[in-house]
Parts: structure tokens; sequence; C-alpha cells
């Protein structure tokens, strides 16, 4: 039998954090999908990169994983783990903050089907800091990303804000 597991997130941008996530999921499942969510306003504020953006994000840093497929979320988890047939949600955790939320949310997912498992990811410690919220501000600020976003998205990322700090909407990646 063929294990699968689910890796959602929002992934604006995709970190070295996520992907560390992503790639220690790989080693332990047969095969995984990464859930990109539409979430366009996350936490009240909208997201940086679009869909479709983000999806291609994703797919490049996860290029070198071959059992690793990427697909949008637009409705709920449940949903799309049913219709991939996953066996589990994969969640990485940082801090204890996360943990409150994420565990507050696999109590609904399993409410809503409990035919399949939450399961958790410490984040590794050098990663244990890092959010898309801080690269995002480190990037508007015009910081060093390396080491925080995977190689893939430095000049998307980058060339998403102007040397002013302002956002820049066009994408060209």
């Amino acid at each position: 039998m063929i294990k699968r597991a689910v890796v959602p997130g929002t992934f604006d941008p995709i970190t070295c954090g996520h992907l560390d996530v992503i790639e220690r999921a790989a080693g332990i499942f047969d095969e995984l999908v990464v859930g990109v969510a539409a979430s366009e306003h996350k936490n009240g504020v909208g997201t940086l990169f679009t869909l479709e953006e983000r999806i291609g994000l994703v797919r490049a840093a996860t290029a070198h994983l071959p059992h690793v497929q990427v697909d949008g979320v637009s409705g709920l988890l449940v949903d799309f783990v049913r219709a991939h047939g996953a066996a589990a949600v994969v969640k990485g955790l940082r801090a204890l903050t996360d943990f409150e939320h994420e565990f507050q949310m696999a109590a609904l997912n399993w409410r809503m089907d409990a035919d399949f498992e939450t399961l958790f990811i410490m984040a590794a410690p050098e990663y244990m800091f890092l959010s898309s919220s801080a690269v995002k501000e480190v990037a508007r600020l015009g910081g060093r990303l390396d080491g925080l976003v995977p190689p893939q998205v430095l000049e998307p990322l980058g060339n998403r804000f102007a040397t002013d700090g302002t956002e820049v909407l066009s994408f060209t990646g």
C-alpha cells in the first residue's frame, strides 16, 4: 500500500523552513502532495504572490524531490486530503504558539473526517525563528535573503519590492 501525505500551507513565499519539513516528510512517505492554500487574505492581509505564483515557486523549490507533487487548495483541507487519497497531514511546528493553532486545526479536521491523521514535525533549530512574514519584512527592507528562502525564490522575492521598500505589483520571476 502506498502511503501518501499532504503538507498544506500558504507558502507566501516558501521558506527554507517549509522546504526542510517537506524534505523530511518526503523521506517518511511514499508520496507527498504539497497543498498550496488559496488563502488570499491570511491574517487579514493579502498574499504577496498569487496562488499560481506560489504554486510555481513551491514546484521549483521541490523539483529535486521525485515523489512530491504540488497542487492548489481552494476549499476545506479535509476535502483536499480525501481527493488525494492521503493517509496523513503533516504540519511543521516552530514554537508553542504554532502548536496551539495547529492543535485546534487538527481537532477540527478530525471532527470533520477521522480517516486521516495529523502528524507534526518540529522545525530544525536553524529554522525555528523563520516565518514567511519575517522573510517578507527582510525583503521589504532590502536585507539578505540567502539561507531564508530556497535559491529559486531569491530573485522573485527580491523583484517584488522596489528599492524604497514598497511592493511592486508585477511578478517577474
